[in-house]
C-alpha cells in the first residue's frame, strides 16, 4: 500500500510509522501529541497516531458539514458507486489489510481475513440499497390532497469505533451513512486504529469528494468525547461498552444529539436435554473462543438440562482443551489470539478468581496463560455457576464458559431474562415448540437456534435494555441514518 507520497496516511520517523489525520480529502500531520500502538501477542511497537485536538475535532465536523448538501443532492446510484470503488480497494489490498489486524488486534489470521473479505461486501450490500430507498404515500382524510413521507439524511454523523472488530465497524458506520446521503468523521479505537489509516489512504485513492469521509485519531476521553459533543453531530453512532455510551449519551444530550448505541452484552446459551449435544458444544466452543471470547454477541452464559449436563461438561471441555492459542503473527491456524491489553487480561483474570470465591469450579484453565509475552488467558470452563454469580451476570469479554444446570426450559428463560443485557441468545433443542416457546419469550434482539452465534448482513444487529439503542445492518440498520419528513400537498378539486 502506498505510504511514501504526499498523499500518504504515514510519514517514517526512525522507521516508525506515525499516521495523519484524513480531513477533508487531506492527510494532516498531528498538532499535538502522538499515541503510540503496540501489538498485543508481542508489546511490538506497530506506529503512533494522533491524539486529535478539539480543533482538530472541529475541522473534521466543519468538513463534513460543508461536503454534506453537496453530497446529499448527488443521486443515491452516484453515490453507491463511490462505496462500489472503496470496496473494490479493499479487495485489491485484502491480505495487506488482514496483516495489519492480526498485528494490532492479536486476531487469528483466518478471522482478520473473514472480517476484511465481509467488509467489502458489507460496503457492496450497502450500496445496493440506492436503488431501494423507499419513502410512503399515505391516505390523506382531506379531499384531493397528497401525503408523502420521504426519508432523508440526518447530515453529519460521528462513527466511533472499538478495537474488537475494527475494521469491519468503518463499513457499518459509513457504508449505510453515505448511501443515504451523510457524510461522517470516524474515530477509530486508540487500540487499534493502524487499520482505519489504511483504509483512509484507499479512499484517498479514489475521487470520493473531500470531506465526505474524514478520519480522526485519538482517545475516547478527548478526541471521541470532543466529537460527541459537537453541536454539528446529527447523529453519533458508537459501538463499546455500556460505560462509554452511557457517557455518549450524556454529553450529546446537551445538543439533543441522537445516538444509535451497540453496547455490552451477556448471550445465554440454552442447551436442552434432547439437544444434539455434540452439535451444541461445538456452536457455544465457536461462539466463545472466536476472537479470544472479545465480542459482544459471544456466548457467554450457558444453562443446561440437568440431564444433559455432565455430557455437555464433558464434550465442552474436550473442546476448550483443544484450543489452539498463540502469537497470530506468528502461528498459523490458531483458534484464538491474546487479549486486547494489559486491563482486559485483569478484568478476564478478577472475574474468574470473584466465582471461584463465590463458589465455582474450575473444570479447565482458569489461570493466564504460560505464553510469555502478551496478554493471553486460559481456555476455562466454570461449573457450578448461579444466577447470584457475578460470572452469570456482568460481561466477561475473554475466553470464559461459566455453565449452570437447570430443570427445565421455563427455568433457562427466566434466567436468562434476568440480565442487564439484552443483545443475542441461543437455544439448542430438536423439539421444535420448546424451540418457538424460546423465541417468543426470549427478551433479546437476536435469538439463534442450533447454531452459532453470528449475524448476518441482511439482518438487524439490534438489542435491549443496556445493549444498546438502535441497531445495525439490513433495511432497517440503514433506515437509522435516515430522519423522514412528511409532505401535504393540497391540490385543487
Amino acid at each position: 500500500m502506498p505510504m511514501d507520497n504526499a498523499a500518504a496516511a504515514a510519514v517514517q520517523n526512525n522507521g516508525i510509522s506515525e499516521y495523519r489525520n484524513f480531513v477533508n480529502g487531506r492527510f494532516t500531520a498531528a498538532s499535538t501529541s502522538l499515541i503510540e500502538v503496540t501489538n498485543p501477542a508481542t508489546g511490538e511497537l506497530l506506529g503512533r497516531v494522533p491524539e486529535s485536538s478539539d480543533a482538530e475535532v472541529d475541522a473534521a465536523v466543519k468538513a463534513a458539514r460543508a461536503a454534506q448538501g453537496a453530497w446529499e443532492k448527488r443521486p443515491a446510484i452516484e453515490r453507491a458507486g463511490y462505496l462500489r470503488k472503496i470496496s473494490a480497494k479493499v479487495r485489491e489490498h485484502r491480505t495487506d489489510l488482514a496483516d495489519i489486524i492480526v498485528r494490532e488486534q492479536g486476531k487469528v489470521r483466518g478471522l482478520a481475513q473473514i472480517e476484511v473479505d465481509f467488509t467489502a461486501e458489507y460496503i457492496d450490500y450497502m450500496a445496493e440499497w440506492a436503488r431501494r430507498l423507499e419513502g410512503e404515500i399515505l391516505t390523506s382524510d382531506r379531499p384531493n390532497e397528497t401525503m408523502l413521507l420521504l426519508r432523508k439524511p440526518m447530515g453529519v454523523v460521528a462513527g466511533i469505533l472499538p478495537w474488537n472488530f475494527p475494521f469491519f465497524l468503518i463499513a457499518r458506520k459509513l457504508a449505510p451513512a453515505l448511501v443515504t446521503g451523510n457524510t461522517i468523521v470516524i474515530k477509530p479505537s486508540e487500540e487499534t486504529p493502524i487499520n482505519a489509516f489504511a483504509f483512509a489512504q484507499l479512499a484517498a485513492e479514489t475521487d470520493l469528494p473531500a470531506g465526505v469521509f474524514n478520519l480522526l485519531g485519538g482517545r475516547g476521553k478527548t478526541t471521541g468525547e470532543a466529537l460527541a459533543s459537537h453541536p454539528e453531530v446529527d447523529l453519533i453512532t458508537f459501538t463499546g461498552s455500556v460505560e462509554t455510551g452511557s457517557r455518549i449519551m450524556q454529553v450529546a444530550g446537551k445538543n439533543l444529539t441522537r445516538v444509535n448505541l451497540e453496547l455490552g452484552g451477556k448471550a445465554p446459551a440454552i442447551v436442552l436435554a434432547d439437544a444434539d449435544l455434540d452439535l451444541a458444544a461445538k456452536a457455544i466452543f465457536d461462539s466463545r473462543v472466536i476472537n479470544a471470547g472479545q465480542v459482544c454477541n459471544c456466548a457467554e452464559r450457558v444453562y443446561v438440562e440437568r440431564p444433559a449436563h455432565d455430557a455437555l461438561v464433558e464434550k465442552l471441555t474436550a473442546l476448550f482443551k483443544s484450543t489452539r492459542y498463540g502469537d497470530p503473527s506468528r502461528e498459523e491456524d490458531l483458534h484464538m489470539g491474546p487479549l486486547i491489553n494489559q486491563a482486559g487480561l485483569d478484568k478476564v483474570t478478577a472475574a474468574v478468581e470473584t466465582a471461584k470465591r463465590q463458589g465455582a469450579k474450575v473444570v479447565l484453565g482458569g489461570k493466564k496463560a504460560d505464553k510469555g509475552e502478551g496478554f493471553h488467558y486460559e481456555p476455562t470452563i466454570l461449573t457450578g455457576a448461579r444466577a447470584d454469580m457475578d460470572i452469570m451476570r456482568k460481561e466477561t469479554f475473554g475466553p470464559v464458559l461459566p455453565i449452570q444446570a437447570v430443570d427445565s426450559l421455563d427455568e433457562a428463560i427466566a434466567l436468562a431474562n434476568d440480565s442487564d443485557y439484552g443483545l443475542t441468545s441461543s437455544v439448542y433443542t430438536n423439539d421444535l415448540n420448546a424451540a418457538l416457546k424460546a423465541c417468543r419469550e426470549l427478551k433479546f434482539g437476536e435469538t439463534y437456534v442450533n447454531r452459532e452465534n453470528f449475524e448476518a448482513m441482511q439482518g438487524f444487529h439490534a438489542g435491549r435494555r443496556k445493549s444498546g439503542i438502535g441497531g445495525a445492518d439490513g433495511k432497517h440498520g440503514l433506515y437509522e441514518f435516515t430522519e423522514t419528513q412528511v409532505v401535504y400537498i393540497q391540490g385543487k378539486p
